[in-house]
């Protein structure tokens, strides 16, 4: 984890595959896009993340989420129905990335909630210009709860 950047958001990204992680961080490096992310590989991990509790209790809330739906242990599914059934975590923008372009987890995802579904690029070219689209709407565009004007 690199040191807190002023006035970057805190991304929680929750996936377990280590060559994606990789290629998201790196597309978010490329885009010079100012925000401090946190992984974790599975959805035990990512609830104790986002509740601030056990070995995270000292952890940041996230003000961004990108939520993996295929986890070990507790899959995308239920993280992203605890995080939406959870007052405090509610507001912060879920956005589901996922390599399925199935039709049921688009739809799924919605019903529980998430506020985008992102089908993951394959190629590492894609995940950099994956990475400007999320500066260019999410970081620039979107408000989120408590941000000042």
């Amino acid at each position: 984890m690199s040191p807190p950047i002023e006035d970057a958001i805190t991304i929680l990204l929750i996936e377990p595959n280590p060559g994606d992680v990789r290629l998201f961080s790196e597309s978010f490096d490329d885009a010079n896009i100012a925000c401090e992310i946190h992984t974790v590989t599975d959805g035990a991990d990512a609830l104790d993340f986002a509740h601030q509790r056990d070995d995270y209790a000292d952890s940041p809330r996230p003000d961004m989420i990108l939520l993996d739906f295929r986890l070990p242990d507790i899959d995308g599914p239920d993280v992203l129905s605890e995080l939406k059934s959870a007052d405090a975590l509610r507001p912060i923008p879920v956005i589901v990335m996922t390599s399925s372009a199935s039709e049921e987890d688009i739809a799924r995802s919605y019903d529980l909630h998430a506020n985008a579904y992102v089908q993951k690029p394959v190629e590492p070219d894609e995940f950099i210009e994956l990475g400007r689209s999320f500066e260019d709407f999410w970081l620039t565009f979107v408000r989120f709860p408590g941000e000042q004007s």
